[in-house]
């Protein structure tokens, strides 16, 4: 693996900055439009209408990861590696309010910008609960990261969605492909040094790009019926529609994601070796906030940080958030020339499977790594906050079926393993590590521990 490049803060040239950028911008692309897609598939819109709502999208990401990663003035970013897109726990909510006939799509607009208005002021109280991550809540967190992405890395590899819709995932054609790809960003990862070396994520893309494209896996029928220049405008599909019951809904949603960034944000602060404070992740939430108001107001859905671009840092040390302002510019050019996303959302899925299964293993190993750190020898309850939290963090991962007879509500919350596997690191931390000090400070007496008796 390649130095890691030392500070957050430092200014790479030009060149390597927008390769870096776009490097980012790959990985997580195919992630990005994912939401939009599946909202326009639900909602019945026209392929005009989806190509809008997915250029909304790249608008909103690039604004939005800027905002993050660069800062604006000592209260909004958290200037650190980010990448800002739609998440996916919004989608089953989307989908019910969307396809109320008196709400549709307008309806989630409102609800959107509603509730970033009003989750921005839940920020300071979720910033406040930064105490209850110390390092076996953390690498559980990063490690369920690593463990719920991988399923997206090895979807990838067999074909994806595309794959299943066309009757051909896991051809041995897509898996051998992905598979060239692991290697030979290996082989630079090994053989290469520098520069080369940091990119060799970007470099195995363009590898297996040009592997399917021999295979005649590579259609350009999109990019040419695309045209060259668009421009995203707000509330193109009308005025947003508000409506109570789905802004509740919605800013439930909203504060859950908060924790689930706020675990990431600590995660990433222990990647890049910055500690992140409380006015740190305060600036990382209204972020998540302000972009939820931003995509409502752009046609587009709530945002938060992207998982899968930790893994990305983690894999290649390169550590700068301008790498990620970079990024923000290149996904704010794409929503404005649509012949180019649609270039590269001509990249197959089992291309990027390759390269996913790399980066999203790191992820999992750098958990690995910080619960290396914990201490089990003298607390032997850390033992089950790790087994337990990740077990449970796994049900949505190996069991999908578990929770359906759960009520809808709370599909957002049953349905992220990593949010699962958070929630209860930190409620098992507090209850068997903690829970003697809090009774104390609110008053209890608790009986002494009886001494051991020594052998006579």
């Amino acid at each position: 693996m390649s130095k890691s490049v030392n500070s957050v803060d430092q200014r790479l040239p030009a060149n390597k900055l927008w390769t870096l950028g776009i490097q980012h911008v790959l990985v997580m692309y195919a992630g990005a439009i994912a939401v939009p897609l599946i909202i326009a598939k639900n909602l019945g819109l026209s392929e005009q209408e989806t190509a809008m709502l997915i250029s909304a999208d790249l608008f909103c990401c690039g604004v939005a990861t800027i905002l993050q990663s660069l800062g604006v003035g000592k209260y909004i970013g958290i200037r650190m590696p980010v990448i800002m897109a739609v998440t996916f726990a919004a989608v089953p909510p989307m989908m019910a309010i969307g396809n109320n006939s008196e709400l549709g799509i307008q309806g989630i607009f409102g609800a959107t910008i509603a509730a970033g208005i009003i989750s921005f002021f839940f920020v300071p109280l979720i910033g406040k609960l930064k105490g209850l991550f110390p390092h076996v809540v953390t690498g559980v967190v990063i490690t369920s990261i690593g463990i719920s992405i991988m399923g997206v890395g090895i979807n990838w590899a067999a074909g994806g969605s595309e794959a299943i819709a066309k009757g051909t995932y896991g051809d041995l054609r897509y898996i051998g492909t992905a598979w060239a790809v692991l290697v030979f960003i290996l082989l630079i990862t090994r053989f290469a040094k520098g520069f080369i070396s940091n990119i060799s994520v970007l470099l195995g893309i363009i590898f297996g790009f040009i592997v399917a494209w021999q295979m005649g896996e590579i259609s350009f029928a999109k990019v040419a019926d695309a045209s060259w220049f668009g421009i995203v405008t707000p509330f193109a599909f009308g005025m947003p529609k508000f409506e109570f019951w789905s802004i509740l809904t919605m800013t439930i949603v909203c504060l859950i994601v908060f924790i689930e960034s706020l675990g990431m944000f600590m995660a990433l602060g222990d990647i890049v070796e910055q500690p992140v404070d409380e006015k740190a992740l305060n600036r990382g939430l209204r972020v998540d906030a302000i972009g939820t108001v931003i995509g409502g107001v752009f046609n587009s859905f709530p945002h938060t940080s992207f998982s899968q671009n930790i893994g990305l840092v983690s894999l290649t040390g390169i550590r700068s958030r301008y790498v990620c302002v970079a990024s923000g510019v290149i996904l704010i050019m794409f929503s404005l020339m649509p012949k180019m996303s649609a270039f590269i959302s001509s990249i197959p899925l089992f291309v990027l499977g390759g390269a996913g299964i790399v980066m999203f293993g790191m992820v999992l190993a750098t958990g690995i790594k910080i619960l290396s750190l914990v201490d089990y020898q003298n607390n032997r309850y850390n033992l089950y906050i790790v087994a337990i939290s990740l077990g449970m963090g796994m049900i949505p991962i190996v069991a999908k079926d578990f929770f359906k007879y759960m009520p809808e509500y709370l599909s957002p919350l049953l349905h992220s393993g990593i949010l699962i596997a958070t929630l209860w690191a930190v409620g098992l931390n507090i209850y068997l590590n903690h829970f003697d000090t809090i009774l104390e400070k609110l008053g209890f007496v608790l009986p002494k521990k009886p001494l051991k008796k020594t052998a006579e």
